[in-house]
């Protein structure tokens, strides 16, 4: 309990013995007319959650979507409403707004608040060191501070799965990857995604490219374009808005030639529905990472009074929050039978998935 809620609780408990001391025995006052006595309010301040996003947005179809979801159904789940002392956001635009975002939350008095993404650590251990008595969640990255529980994910473990698919569905045996940046996460789908094609198909061509930023859809696009053009069939992207991009090039190429074999794997939330192109789509399935279990499990061993502070948590494919979207058809079932036991293989331990890429 932070001391900021100690202080509350003794204050409500002399207030109470105030009361009772005034009142003596006399309960007539509660009584119902059939004799039983009326339950008092409870003053007890509800758990509230906010997070702030990286430049992503909040509604990047992804990974930043994906916690803000975890956010709304924990608040839904404990009857909050969207502000103050309830559950909210707040998007950056810039890196620059990172640590005034965090402080406005703080300062709103929001009990727990979610850094979303690796970008955001150095400005979160900043403002979490200067506010001692609140309790962080940094998604996607580690830190040792005390008052920030980390939340981290074996993206390895999917982005194989995916590789799998893709070896298993290629028709050029030339699959891609597009990354965002060159960072520890990123790596991780990067070289998840390496593992699985070469387990299935060792002499597959795994052509990988990143864009150098999150952003920009256009350098999606760029990369998806090269990738298309030099004969890859199926890409695989952990870029963040830059993989709006490779689903614009896909779906370009879709509306052209209604029978080019051309397909995306989307991550970290199901993008189905941004694969569609008239009646077709271009979505073979999503490698889920569920932030939304692992913010929404947080915030509530934080609401008990349990808040993993100071420690790393990692969510995997054992713990369901890591899996493979449904793929509406576009995957054949003995395919889908191959990669569970893959993924089963990997629960269990038999495959270890490796996190770095070789080079």
């Amino acid at each position: 309990m932070s001391k900021r809620k100690f202080g509350l609780a003794l204050s409500m408990l002399l207030a109470a013995g105030t009361i009772l001391g005034a009142c003596g025995t006399d309960k007539e006052k509660d009584a119902k007319k059939d004799g039983t006595t009326a339950p008092s309010e409870s003053t007890e301040k509800a758990f509230s959650v906010a997070m702030i996003t990286d430049t992503g947005g909040v509604d990047d179809k992804s990974f930043n979507q994906s916690a803000w979801k975890g956010i709304v159904d924990y608040g839904e789940k404990n009857n909050l409403k969207k502000g103050d002392g309830g559950y909210d956001y707040l998007q950056s635009t810039d890196a620059s707004e990172y640590e005034a975002n965090l402080n406005r939350l703080v300062r709103r008095d929001f009990d727990l608040v979610y850094g979303v993404g690796f970008l955001l650590k150095d400005a979160l251990e900043t403002i979490a060191s200067q506010h001692k008595d609140n309790m962080f969640g940094l998604v996607d990255e580690e830190s040792d501070v005390a008052n920030i529980a980390s939340i981290m994910f074996k993206e390895q473990e999917g982005a194989f799965l995916a590789g799998a698919v893709a070896a298993l569905m290629t028709k050029s045996d030339k699959v891609g990857f597009v990354g965002g940046m060159e960072f520890p996460v990123i790596e991780r789908f990067h070289a998840g995604f390496v593992a699985g094609a070469k387990t299935v198909n060792p002499d597959i061509v795994v052509d990988v490219q990143y864009t150098g930023d999150f952003d920009k859809a256009e350098l999606g696009k760029a990369a998806a374009n090269r990738m298309y053009t030099s004969g890859v069939d199926i890409i695989f992207h952990a870029a963040g808005g830059a993989g709006n991009g490779v689903f614009a090039e896909a779906k370009e190429r879709k509306a052209v030639d209604p029978d080019a074999y051309v397909w995306v794997i989307g991550v970290d939330s199901d993008q189905y529905e941004e694969g569609k192109v008239g009646d077709a789509n271009i979505t073979l399935t999503s490698m889920l990472k569920r932030v939304d279990l692992a913010v929404m499990k947080t915030a509530e061993l934080a609401a008990k009074g349990e808040f993993p502070g100071g420690e790393i948590t990692r969510y995997g494919l054992a713990d369901g929050a890591i899996a493979l979207a449904d793929s509406r058809g576009a995957i054949p079932q003995e395919v889908l039978d191959k990669v569970d036991e893959f993924a089963k293989e990997i629960a269990e331990g038999k495959i270890e998935v490796p996190e770095k890429p070789t080079k």
